[in-house]
Formats: C-alpha cells, sequence, structure tokens
C-alpha cells in the first residue's frame, strides 16, 4: 500500500511517542529557522522573591519609623541643642611656695571645706614663732611698764605729803619760801615721770598689739596654704604634682561645681523674646534619652549671637539667635552628683507659654 507524501510529511514532523518533533526542512537556498529554547522558570522566581522581601522591608520600615516617630512639640513649647556644663573653679596657690601634699586625685567627689592639698609652710610656721615670742616679749614689757607706773605713783603721793607738810611750816614761818617751792617743784616731777610711765605702758600695748596682729596674720596665711574644696563638686583636672613650686596663683586643680550645672542653648528671635526668666524647662540628655531632667530658665542673652553684618530686613531679623541658661536644680544635681559629666550633649525644652502642658515623653519620672 503506497503512503501519501503528505501524510508521510506529517508523520516526520509529529514524531512517533516521546520523540521530539523533528524541525522543519529549510527550502532550497534559504537559512534554517530555528527556534529560541524556552527560559528557565528558576531566575523567574527569584526575582519575584527580591522583590517581596523589598516590599516587606520597606514596610517593616515604615511600621518602624511610625511607631517610634518623635511627635512633633506642640506651640509654646522650643527646643535647642546643647552640652551640658558646670562652672569650673581653679583651686590655686595664694603665694608662691612648693607643693607638700595632694590628698585627692582626678574624678574624685569632694565636699565643701575638704581638704585638697597642703602646701610647704616651714617659713611661714618659723615667721609665726618669731611673732609669738614677740607677743610674750611685749606682755614682759607691759608688766614692767605698769610696775613703773606704780613707782612713779609713790612718788607722786610722797612729793604730794611733803608739799602739804611744807605748806603748814611755811603759815607758821618755820621753813622758807624758796623750801616750799622745791617741794611743789618735786610733785611736778613726780607727776609727769608717772604720766610718762603710763605712756610707755600703752606703747608696751601698742608692741603687744601689733605683735598679736602677726601672730594672727601668719596663722591665716599658713591656713591659706592649705587648699580646700569652696563647694561640692568634682576634681575634674590635676593639673600639678606633689614637689612642684607654683607662683603665686598657680593652679592645683580645677573643680566642677556640681551645685550649677546648666545647659546654654539658642533660640530664635521669635522664640527667644518670648522666653522668660524661672520658665519651666527639661533637659534630656543623649545618655538618657528616656529621662528628662526638670530644670529652669535662667539667663536669656540681650543681645544676639551670630549677628549678621546687616539686620535691616525680616530674613536677617530671624537669623538672629539669642543665648539661653537652662539650670538644674541644684538639690537635685547634688543627690546625683556620681551621675553629674560636663560636656554631654542633649537637648534642652523651654516652655515659654504657662498653659501648654508638657508632653508625656517629657514628664519627668518618679
Amino acid at each position: 500500500m503506497t503512503v501519501p507524501a503528505k501524510t508521510e510529511e506529517a508523520a516526520a514532523t509529529a514524531g512517533g511517542p516521546g520523540v521530539p518533533p523533528a524541525l522543519p526542512v529549510p527550502a532550497a537556498g534559504l537559512p534554517a529557522v530555528t527556534e529560541p529554547p524556552p527560559q528557565p522558570t528558576r531566575r523567574r522566581w527569584l526575582r519575584l522573591a527580591a522583590v517581596v522581601v523589598l516590599v516587606g522591608l520597606v514596610a517593616a520600615g515604615g511600621t518602624y519609623w511610625w511607631l517610634h516617630r518623635i511627635p512633633p512639640l506642640p506651640a509654646g513649647i522650643a527646643d535647642g541643642n546643647g552640652r551640658l556644663e558646670a562652672d569650673p573653679i581653679d583651686i590655686a596657690t595664694k603665694f608662691a611656695g612648693r607643693i607638700a601634699e595632694l590628698r585627692v586625685d582626678e574624678g574624685a567627689i569632694v565636699k565643701a571645706g575638704q581638704v585638697l592639698a597642703v602646701m610647704d609652710t616651714r617659713d611661714l610656721e618659723a615667721s609665726l614663732k618669731k611673732a609669738q615670742a614677740q607677743v610674750e616679749q611685749a606682755n614682759k614689757a607691759i608688766v614692767e611698764a605698769n610696775a613703773n607706773v606704780t613707782q612713779a605713783h609713790t612718788q607722786v603721793v610722797l612729793a604730794e605729803q611733803q608739799m602739804e607738810r611744807a605748806q603748814q611750816l611755811l603759815k607758821n614761818g618755820w621753813i622758807t619760801r624758796e623750801l616750799f617751792d622745791q617741794r611743789q617743784q618735786q610733785v611736778h616731777g613726780a607727776q609727769a615721770a608717772e604720766l610718762a610711765a603710763q605712756a610707755r605702758v600703752r606703747a608696751a600695748e601698742a608692741v603687744l598689739n601689733a605683735a598679736q596682729h602677726d601672730v594672727e596674720l601668719y596663722k591665716v596665711n599658713i591656713a591659706d596654704n592649705t587648699l580646700v574644696a569652696p563647694r561640692d563638686g568634682r576634681i575634674e583636672y590635676r593639673i600639678a604634682n606633689v614637689g612642684e613650686v607654683l607662683p603665686a596663683g598657680g593652679k592645683v586643680f580645677t573643680l566642677l561645681d556640681i551645685g550649677y550645672v546648666y545647659m546654654d542653648i539658642y533660640l530664635p528671635t521669635a522664640t527667644a523674646g518670648r522666653v522668660r526668666i524661672d520658665d519651666d524647662a527639661r533637659i534630656v540628655l543623649d545618655a538618657y534619652p528616656d529621662r528628662p531632667i526638670p530644670a529652669k530658665v535662667t539667663f536669656v542673652a540681650s543681645q544676639a549671637q551670630f549677628t549678621p553684618k546687616m539686620v535691616e530686613t525680616r530674613t536677617e531679623r530671624e537669623k538672629l539667635l539669642f543665648r539661653v541658661r537652662v539650670r538644674l536644680d541644684p538639690e537635685l544635681t547634688k543627690a546625683h552628683a556620681a551621675a553629674v559629666k560636663s560636656g554631654v550633649p542633649g537637648v534642652a525644652y523651654v516652655r515659654f507659654d504657662p498653659k501648654v502642658e508638657w508632653p508625656a515623653r517629657l514628664q519627668p519620672k518618679s
């Protein structure tokens, strides 16, 4: 039986079961046409998965931002960046001298009146002993002068008695006028000698007073060579060491006054003009973002900082910034002296409208 050519061509094209179809035979003189291989689906699924992951990350980031975003401040509250500062106090020598002893070091918490350093005072102590000896000598001179006064007074009494007897004898004519005048001159001389003795007593007392003042002066100078803390605070720097010779005013320590802790911020003109002394404030440190610290406004600058050359236009006036100082409660800083550090950055919030309530995140924590 003869198979038609068309049927044979179809069978050759379709192929048998499990056999891929044969490629068409190109016509004579024409190039062969091949179909592109099918694209793998694995790469497509990887791209799709990457897109899904990216969308998920964006959604997660947006959700996190929405949940942790800081709500804007209400009208009536302004903020500014700054650093926590404490007043530095230089512990320096009053006189030139050598450091004999250091009793504290950097980082130490000290109390007012605590001894920080002791200077060599051997020369002052020697001068003190000399002044004390002069006091003793002046006391003895006073005793001697008082004895001379007593002696001079007895001479006055004797001369007055002799003159009284001479006066009676003169009335009776038993002595001459010349002898009576002599007795009278003796009285005047004894009285003058008594006055002189009394003057020497006063001079000796003045010498004693001067010697006593010298003693007090040397004691004060010796006490001033014992360097004490004028305030409660923390030793920030130790500048000198034991054995060093310092001039008058030489620095030994730098003390941070923990009773005066503050933060300076800068506010624009429109805001600074509404801020008043004693306005309520909060300080939030970067180290303790969830612990707002109560504070008060203690200073508002009367002159702008970073002032432009010309302030004739509104745009230039808006660039003016005024320094505002926000101070922490001294009792609070003293109670947490160990946690007070200078230079810690943070943000200060100032409420210039007392009718505005503080946001929950700026409410003091108990």
